[in-house]
């Protein structure tokens, strides 16, 4: 839900900060006072291009903000998924500045974010509905998910998209395998060069390292003689100043008083463990110093050829050895699908016929649900047509089969959906054929098809806030009266409604009413929103019901209006 839009620097509009609350808003006031204002921020927020021109004048930069509650799970965890951090209570923080320049900027929770990623959340949190605004609903592509959404085909739908990612997978190595003989030799010897070309290298895993670690040994090898001779000496040696030497001593002088001393036996014991630890040390020292370093220069040069090869390796198949080795399986595999690709694309092309079977079937189980769900969506939302005195409107869900042409053959074709292409229909006058729902020209009617809609999917979708403009283009005050109800009964199914209108009936219905207005200060017009008290509702009715002359019989009409609206 959105809670709070705050708007500064856009066209007139020096700063406004309009609390929107739950249920049923709206928004009037005099002709160019401002109204579209309110709009072009929220289409900013969703994602418009925007433009410099929109930038008050005199100012620098746009800024059009929103905090929304009770956002749904799915937005919060997309949010998540892209490091976008989420408040504790499940609000969203979204800003869009737009500087003198025409580039514009978009936070959500204080995080730059990209116009798709803004698109992509926010479109899922506000719907604009008015003359221009109408896109997704009238693309064909979308029609298909309405549907499925109204007759909860959840179920169905998941088990057919998991028949058809497996049939599609299957394809998808069948191609692979029905390579023409050509690229199959040229792909085969490829394979082939590579096997062998690592395989003559034998690589093992950790060779590397210890050819690395003994490189170093070698090329430091006198001072490390030097040094292990110093310490072998030290520790071993055989004159009398060498460690082993003096505890052997240390050892014996002990042995010897122990028999008046008793402590002096332990003593000899630990003094006797520390000659052999020491003694294991000087062995394992003296080792360092390997005979294979008696010609350090010929085996220095065989340890950088091998390393060379190694490297060599790496630079073809891999950063590591690890990952050459893994590269040869890969070819191996690879090479063998291909010398079995025959007998291999025999016992695809019978799973694909098994899983096919069992797709088709699944297929036709949606098929049958969307065209007696279809019918349904088609009666019930001619029914709230006619209810917004368009009963001469016709409504059709059509649903055919998705077909392409393949091999000069037309042929029904499986997509992710299943294997049905749904259209809207509509015939606005009697005796007019019904055509796409795009063919409608006019803005208010699309406005009022879309809010029948609604009103018939209400408690199948999330509807989070559903805005509609130009909704009471051109119709009658009965027929602005029955847009105000089913406005009103959108906003109570748990949608929050804004609706910008210059219907009387219509605002007389709402749970929320904001009055926009211009006012001079400083020598400048600015564009102020407020929200009407009962009092300032019954003169704003007045003003659209009277005009210039608002008489006490006026008021005593917008009253009553007022009142009967809040007993809806």
């Amino acid at each position: 839900m959105l809670d709070t839009l705050h708007i500064e620097n856009i066209a007139v509009v020096k700063e406004a900060d309009i609390d929107i609350g739950p249920g049923f808003t709206v928004l009037t006031g005099e002709t160019g006072a401002g109204k579209s204002i309110i709009i072009d921020a929220i289409n900013l927020l969703l994602g418009a291009r925007p433009n410099r021109e929109m930038i008050r004048a005199g100012e620098d930069t746009a800024v059009a903000s929103a905090v929304f509650s009770s956002v749904p799970a799915a937005v919060l965890a997309a949010m998540s998924d892209m490091g976008i951090r989420v408040e504790e209570d499940g609000s969203l923080f979204l800003q869009r500045s737009v500087s003198e320049m025409g580039k514009a900027v978009t936070r959500i929770g204080g995080r730059p974010i990209s116009v798709s990623a803004q698109k992509e959340l926010i479109g899922q949190l506000i719907a604009i509905h008015g003359q221009h605004e109408n896109q997704l609903f009238l693309d064909p592509d979308t029609h298909i998910g309405y549907l499925d959404d109204y007759i909860e085909l959840e179920g169905p739908l998941k088990a057919y998209q998991e028949l058809y990612r497996s049939y599609s997978e299957i394809r998808q190595k069948m191609r692979a395998l029905q390579k023409d003989d050509q690229e199959k030799t040229r792909l085969s010897d490829l394979l082939r060069y590579q096997i062998s070309d690592i395989d003559a290298g034998k690589l093992k895993v950790g060779e590397e390292e210890q050819l690395l670690e003994k490189r170093i040994k070698i090329r430091n090898a006198e001072k490390i003689t030097k040094q292990v001779n110093t310490v072998y000496a030290s520790l071993r040696g055989g004159d009398s100043h060498s460690v082993v030497e003096q505890l052997d001593r240390a050892i014996s002088s002990l042995d010897r008083i122990s028999e008046y001393v008793p402590e002096a036996a332990g003593f000899s014991e630990k003094l006797s463990e520390y000659r052999y630890e020491i003694e294991d040390i000087a062995e394992t020292v003296i080792s360092y110093v390997d005979d294979e370093t008696a010609d350090p220069t010929k085996l220095l040069d065989k340890i950088e050829t091998r390393l060379d090869a190694i490297a060599r390796l790496k630079k073809k198949y891999g950063a590591t050895v690890e990952d050459v080795i893994a590269f040869r399986e890969r070819a191996a595999a690879e090479l063998a699908d291909l010398i079995s690709s025959e007998e291999k694309i025999a016992e695809l092309d019978t799973a694909r016929k098994q899983i096919y079977l069992q797709l088709k079937e699944a297929a036709e189980v949606l098929t049958a649900k969307r065209i007696e769900g279809g019918k349904q969506l088609s009666e019930k939302i001619m029914h709230e047509l006619a209810f917004l005195d368009m009963e001469k409107v016709r409504f059709a869900v059509s649903v055919k089969p998705s077909i392409s042409a393949e091999g000069g053959e037309t042929v029904k074709t499986y997509h992710t959906r299943g294997c049905d292409r749904v259209e809207f229909l509509i015939s606005t006058n009697p005796g007019e054929p019904l055509k796409p729902l795009e063919k409608i020209a006019s803005g208010g009617e699309l406005s009022r098809i879309m809010l029948a809609a609604k009103c018939v999917t209400a408690g199948t979708e999330s509807l989070g806030t559903m805005i509609f403009d130009e909704v009471d283009t051109g119709v009658s005050g009965g027929t602005s009266q029955k847009i105000g109800r089913k406005l009103k009964e959108l906003g109570k199914s748990g949608c929050q409604v804004i609706c910008v209108t210059h219907s009387a009936q219509i605002a007389a219905l709402a749970d929320t009413h904001l009055f926009i207005s211009k006012h001079e200060t400083d020598g400048r017009v600015e564009t102020v929103v407020t929200v009407l008290d009962h009092d300032g509702r019954v003169e704003e009715l007045s003003r659209i019901i009277g005009g210039l002359e608002i008489t006490d019989g006026i008021r005593t009409t917008a009253e009553e209006m007022l009142l009967a609206g809040q007993k809806m």
